[in-house]
């Protein structure tokens, strides 16, 4: 069998030598065994194996857009550290599409691990990372907004209904509520709009979304240069401490 593998390899290497991904799990896939069969034998031959479906490493397109439905999922399937088992993802791929979800765990900053190719594993070294909490207050320290306040309002979108969005929370209805009311109250503006009667639900105002799309943008700015920074400091120090 292990002839048969590496001829299979040979036979399915790109022009500089390597095998993709694709290749490699259409090899698994034709002699009906484990992908780490395969990744084992390719290691063995020293023939790399590239173009990761889920961009782990080597180059691969992404997509400009993906449902938000995509990202809840990867929340669901990662741990605390946001890590997600390889072969979770691709499953996940079957569902939508491998650029949609490449894209999803690239932008959000999920991590893939125990390839079934056996490619890459899980670094073990101690890694570092730079944690900011961003919320907005007014000058008697009253909260105005922040990542609590953003995530209840749009699940009440989502949702169409206070009760359902604190269902979701953990909260109470009247807490719920009366978040929104002190957030409304703070702001000088109205964020919800509760419809009565059979047809009725609950809906976010202009305002309100305007209001969710500043904050995020401002901060995924904030953490873009704090990351930016924290590379240029403290890790550069970190390093130059161990050469």
């Amino acid at each position: 069998m292990k002839e048969k593998i590496k001829e299979l390899i040979e036979k399915y290497k790109n022009e500089e030598g390597k095998l993709t991904c694709a290749n490699a799990y259409k090899i698994a896939h034709k002699l009906k065994i484990e992908p780490k069969i395969v990744g084992k034998t390719a290691d063995d031959i020293n023939v790399r194996i590239t173009d990761c479906d889920l961009g782990q490493f080597g180059k691969k397109d992404l997509s400009k857009n993906y449902e938000k439905e995509i990202i809840e999922e990867l929340e669901n399937l990662a741990d605390e550290k946001r890590r997600i088992f390889c072969k979770d993802a691709r499953e996940l791929a079957k569902k939508y599409n491998l650029k949609k979800i490449r894209s999803a765990i690239k932008d959000n900053h999920f991590n893939v691990i125990y390839c079934e190719l056996g490619v890459f594993r899980e670094k073990k070294r101690p890694r570092a990372f730079i944690k900011t909490k961003i919320w907005i207050e007014n000058q008697k320290g009253e909260l105005l907004f922040g990542k609590g306040k953003t995530e209840i309002l749009e699940l009440i979108q989502k949702e169409g209904s206070i009760a359902k969005a604190a269902e979701k929370m953990g909260l109470n209805y009247k807490k719920a509520l009366k978040h929104i009311q002190i957030l409304q109250q703070n702001l000088d503006d109205e964020l919800v709009i509760v419809q009565k009667g059979v047809k009725g639900g609950t809906t976010l105002t202009p305002k309100a979304l305007e209001y969710i799309e500043v904050f995020k943008q401002l901060k995924m700015e904030i953490e873009e240069f704090a990351n930016k920074r924290f590379k240029e400091l403290y890790l550069s120090k970190l390093k130059g401490k161990r050469n």
